[in-house]
């Protein structure tokens, strides 16, 4: 099913202020509802591969299963987790397949030795979307003029939030705040965190590495979209460059998706011949 004209994406992804390169990756399908972003790790340039290799292959396996040329199908419906649907399913399974091949790559190539990197992807269907998550790049909803983040960050200091040890604004100023507890690629397999939401004409999704979320407050996010919400090219740009005032100390990326129109599975040959054409 087509989405052209239903979801708007837009993306940015900036180096920094203090970063020589960007170990950031983002890729998205406007016409599938795909959207993906990692944030990269590693010696030397191994954090780029990682991010860059991990994006490229779930990217590559949601567009087949999209598409109706890919076997994760039939491998989700094997699963017997009732509580997700099949396509939250696939974009598990497809992050778990990546996984294990970067993982592969870090074993073998020296130069990849230790390379890993956070991943947060979507897929928006059925005027649904599954979010899945590794690490602590984020996803938060703007809606009803409220933003709300809506992954919870695998890392040491949520851990210690979790147990109420930290408060949030503690932990923006741990010497640990960038330990993440799962990263994508460092081991053989990983325990992918999926939810999946209900979307509403007007809301705004928010994919971001912490390049952003380390440098800008929630509420300082959550101001910018008040103000600047309509163009979500003027808010990418905004956000990024509120990162970089306040020091741009690492890689900072921006990927939004508005919801324009409902987007339901198609009824029938007409609603098929329709989204043929758009």
């Amino acid at each position: 099913m087509s989405l052209k004209g239903k979801i708007q994406v837009v993306s940015q992804t900036d180096v920094g202020q203090v970063r020589d390169h960007n170990e950031d990756f983002i890729s998205d399908n406007e016409r599938l509802g795909i959207v993906i972003l990692a944030d990269g790790m590693g010696g030397l340039n191994a954090g780029e591969v990682a991010s860059s290799m991990s994006t490229h292959l779930l990217m590559d396996e949601l567009t087949g299963y999209c598409n109706g040329s890919s076997l994760l199908e039939a491998e989700a419906h094997s699963r017997d987790d009732e509580e997700l649907s099949l396509e939250a399913k696939v974009v598990q399974l497809a992050i778990e397949k990546a996984n294990s091949a970067v993982f592969h790559v870090s074993q073998t190539q020296p130069q990849c030795r230790g390379m890993g990197t956070t991943i947060v992807a979507s897929l928006f269907y059925n005027n649904r979307v599954s979010v899945a998550h590794i690490g602590d790049s984020r996803m938060y909803r703007y809606r009803n003029e409220r933003l709300e983040q809506i992954t919870k960050d695998h890392s040491f200091v949520q851990e210690l939030i979790d147990k109420g040890l930290y408060t949030k604004e503690e932990a923006r100023d741990s010497a640990k705040k960038n330990v993440v507890t799962r990263a994508m690629g460092v081991a053989p397999s990983v325990e992918v965190e999926v939810h999946e939401h209900e979307v509403e004409v007007g809301d705004v999704y928010l994919m971001c590495s912490d390049g952003l979320t380390d440098l800008v407050t929630d509420r300082d996010i959550e101001r910018s979209f008040h103000e600047l919400h309509i163009n979500l090219d003027v808010l990418a740009r905004h956000l990024v460059s509120l990162a970089n005032a306040n020091g741009g100390k690492d890689n900072i990326s921006i990927m939004l998706t508005r919801i324009i129109k409902p987007y339901p599975t198609e009824g029938g040959l007409l609603d098929k011949i329709v989204n043929w054409f758009e």
